[in-house]
């Protein structure tokens, strides 16, 4: 059986090259495991199609920044702006205390973790992509788990997008900002000590929680910074991280007037957790 060619005709359009600044989206190239919960939201952009547009920083810190990120389907109003966050690359960063946080964890394979710990250069560009990828493994477990954290979109790399926590169609201010009304204050504390008992009770504390990391998006609180989550029962420091975050947000709370003690919380957290 032969084949006439003449009888397939294709109708398409190239693609667009896109211009600097630019690239497609990459949420259907990078695996399963590294795309977020599923379904995806509704207003997350999936599209083949999307092209993601660079829109400036949102954020700088000692070990990765935050930019803008809008994704949008070209000719279209499927548009969304997303956090990039992205892990410096080893001459630009430095993961203070590292080995303190990551006590208990397994690396991923037996030699990247030699490399780590020999601090070699491909170990710190491994190091790296291990603190995204725990903090993107934090984050899925902890939005899975109904904690107050950005949706997770994808990771690739050392780069991980998120959806950008906003107030009024703004990026959402830092909790130490701002100066709430009573009310407000008791209802932000009542967030944060759940939140924090939904951690304990998976057996972990963020280990660095502070007003600085938690975002206020107007009556709602959202907690953000994630990579160094530390596991209260495998860490012999676990406890000593979750008593820190404890006197962190009780000290706060108490200069706003609110009296609250961190031994209190503390007992109940870990109550939940070794319980």
């Amino acid at each position: 059986m032969t084949y006439d060619a003449t009888r397939f005709t294709f109708d398409y359009q190239p693609l667009a090259d896109v211009a600097e600044g630019q690239r497609f989206s990459t949420y259907w190239d990078v695996e399963p495991l590294s795309r977020g919960p599923q379904p995806p939201p509704s207003w997350l952009v999936t599209d083949r199609a999307a092209v993601d547009t660079e829109l400036g920083i949102l954020k700088t810190g000692k070990e990765a920044d935050v930019f803008l990120l809008e994704r949008a389907v070209p000719g279209s109003d499927e548009s969304c702006i997303l956090a990039a966050k992205r892990y410096r690359s080893p001459e630009h960063r430095n993961f203070h205390r590292s080995a303190v946080y990551t006590e208990g964890r397994r690396g991923r394979n037996s030699r990247d973790t030699r490399a780590v710990n020999k601090g070699t250069t491909f170990g710190r560009q491994v190091a790296a992509g291990q603190w995204a990828w725990a903090e993107w493994e934090s984050l899925n477990r902890l939005y899975g788990a109904g904690v107050p954290v950005p949706y997770p979109v994808q990771v690739d790399g050392t780069e991980i997008l998120m959806e950008l926590v906003t107030d009024d169609q703004a990026p959402a201010p830092r909790l130490a900002a701002q100066r709430p009304s009573p009310d407000l204050l008791r209802s932000y504390f009542t967030q944060i000590r759940d939140a924090m008992s939904t951690l304990a009770l998976l057996g972990v504390a963020h280990g660095d929680l502070s007003p600085y990391n938690i975002l206020a998006a107007g009556d709602r609180l959202v907690i953000i910074d994630l990579p160094q989550v530390v596991d209260i029962v495998a860490n012999p420091a676990g406890p000593e991280f979750l008593m820190r975050d404890c006197r962190n947000i009780c000290t706060w709370f108490r200069a706003r007037g609110l009296e609250v003690d961190e031994q209190d919380l503390f007992s109940e957290l870990i109550a939940g957790a070794f319980g």
